[in-house]
């Protein structure tokens, strides 16, 4: 390998701001959004969605067997569990105003329940196999197996007096951490490029870096291969590129950034040194992500209803189960 400099690197990020603010915005300037023509082909999706939706979750909870005989049957089957909470996430209902809805459907459904027990299935355990089996059996319809990925975090606020958006502009990575009071979920969403759809998720109440990591242990988990990734300034790191050793990543190195670290973080800033806009024209692939999320955001709110941390998940399970619903 030709040998590099910090004094290269260094240089090339200097460019690559001024480039940015001179250049880039202005060629790749927003275009502004047919807000008809996004409902029409958004409840196009809705539709095509519920048509797959039953024949999906009687698939996903074929195989979900209860075995614990104590107390009292269940009100509801693993079936109509899944389908509940799918169907309570995509309306954004409270867990009473979900309740109600069903008594007044009752005479159609059968189904008259509290709202406790709307919120109860939040933490159950049949509720998570179920959308685990639903989520792996939409990746596998759409064959994501080898994908070329990009990865991005937001958060969720648990109150309406602090939105995140708001937060982040103005703290920046601090708010990317938090202690005391817990005010926002982290959540971590990997793409697949070519279908849109998510791979993996990963929630922390506590910052961006565990949502990070618990989204790559359920990636353990799936039969698919990173290709490549695309990574924002916050993984720009040697750790966080090692952790890919067999893929092609794509980061913008920080400002402080040097090429001290592993062969692999090298190869990548020799790349970015050497063909630099082919480098930047696979990087900023990376907005998928950010565009899909806030899209999510406005379906499915940017507030989440839950407190405790496994009803959290869950909540986030089922937007990330709805996106790829979304795009079958």
């Amino acid at each position: 390998m030709e040998k590099i400099t910090n004094k290269q690197l260094s240089l090339k990020l200097k460019q690559l701001e001024k480039f940015l603010k001179e250049q880039y915005k202005l060629e790749y300037e927003e275009k502004k959004r047919d807000w008809r023509t996004y409902e029409q082909q958004y409840m196009e999706r809705v539709k095509k969605a519920m048509k797959h939706l039953d024949p999906l979750t009687t698939e996903a909870t074929a195989t979900i067997k209860r075995y614990n005989k104590k107390g009292d049957n269940p009100k509801l089957n693993s079936k109509e569990k899944l389908t509940l909470i799918l169907i309570k996430h995509i309306t954004q209902k409270s867990n009473r105003m979900m309740s109600c809805m069903l008594s007044l459907f009752s005479m159609l459904s059968g189904i008259d329940i509290s709202y406790k027990t709307v919120e109860r299935l939040y933490s159950d355990d049949e509720v998570e196999m179920a959308l685990h089996n639903l989520h792996v059996l939409l990746l596998k319809k759409r064959n994501v197996k080898n994908i070329d990925a990009c990865g991005d975090a937001t958060g969720y606020t648990l109150t309406i007096r602090k939105h995140y958006a708001t937060v982040v502009n103005k703290k920046k990575d601090k708010a990317k951490k938090q202690k005391g009071k817990k005010i926002f979920v982290y959540s971590f969403m990997l793409m697949d490029l070519k279908t849109k759809m998510y791979v993996c998720y990963g929630t922390s109440f506590k910052s961006e870096k565990e949502a990070f990591e618990n989204g790559m242990k359920m990636l353990e988990d799936l039969d698919i291969t990173i290709d490549s990734i695309r990574l924002d300034k916050y993984y720009s790191s040697p750790s966080y590129v090692d952790r890919f050793s067999n893929s092609k990543v794509y980061i913008i190195p920080k400002k402080n950034a040097t090429i001290r670290g592993s062969w692999k973080w090298k190869k990548v800033i020799k790349e970015f040194i050497e063909d630099t806009l082919a480098y930047l024209h696979e990087y900023y692939r990376r907005n998928n992500s950010e565009v899909w999320i806030g899209a999510d955001k406005k379906r499915f709110g940017w507030q989440v209803g839950q407190k405790r941390p496994d009803r959290v998940s869950t909540a986030m399970f089922s937007t990330t189960v709805w996106h790829n619903l979304l795009l079958l």
